[in-house]
């Protein structure tokens, strides 16, 4: 059941415009299938607007993307994603985190699928630019998709890092708005694409002090 919702704003109207923007964009250019995938924003009201549950981000219409409180109440528009809960814990535990994209991606969800990753870092720096975006991305470990461990689990995280990987599942990238956080995830897929591409050949690695420079 939704409650009583005020009239939207005019940040709130372009915010909701801007989200069928990218979700067109994502499932136009393969990043998204189906109805895989979500995103979410936190509005200046301290709501969140988010893609609704089985909602294709290709199809997204302004007028039904669902409004969150933080708490979790479910204030308008369709239901959310089973997720949700995810995207609260990133908002409520990182006071930087303003955006979220999780996608199904091709490259980024294979790699979760790989066993011995470094669950410290999924993506071990080999060009300057995912260390630039993101830094480090911690693998977190397999649940169910809406799994109550998995929203736990990265609300420990949150604090430290802008990105993670969930095993066999795929990315979860933050922002400090949606569009950034949607270029985070697309450096991250192509450092992904980079790595199957690559495959067994030797890898030069950055040097430390080649990512402490970048970190500076």
């Amino acid at each position: 059941m939704t409650i009583a919702a005020a009239q939207p704003s005019a940040a709130e109207l372009q915010a909701r415009e801007e989200m069928v923007r990218l979700g067109a964009s994502f499932f136009q250019r393969g990043y998204a299938t189906g109805s895989a995938g979500n995103l979410s924003l936190l509005l200046p009201d301290g709501t969140l607007l988010a893609t609704p549950t089985g909602s294709c981000l290709g199809e997204l219409q302004a007028d039904r993307l669902s409004k969150v409180s933080l708490s979790g109440e479910w204030i308008s528009g369709d239901k959310p994603s089973k997720e949700i809960s995810f995207h609260r814990a990133l908002y409520q535990h990182n006071p930087a985190c303003k955006a979220v994209v999780h996608l199904h991606c091709t490259y980024l969800t294979a790699l979760s699928c790989l066993q011995g990753l470094d669950t410290e870092n999924a993506i071990k720096p080999f060009t300057p630019y995912v260390v630039m975006r993101v830094g480090q991305v911690p693998v977190v470990p397999y649940y169910r998709p809406g799994d109550t461990r998995l929203a736990e689990d990265l609300a420990k995280l949150a604090p430290a890092y802008k990105a993670f990987l969930l095993a066999n599942h795929g990315p979860v990238v933050t922002g400090e708005s949606l569009r950034e956080a949607a270029n985070n995830t697309e450096e991250m897929e192509d450092a992904a694409k980079l790595i199957f591409t690559l495959g067994d050949r030797p890898i030069r690695y950055l040097t430390a002090d080649e990512i402490a420079e970048l970190r500076s």
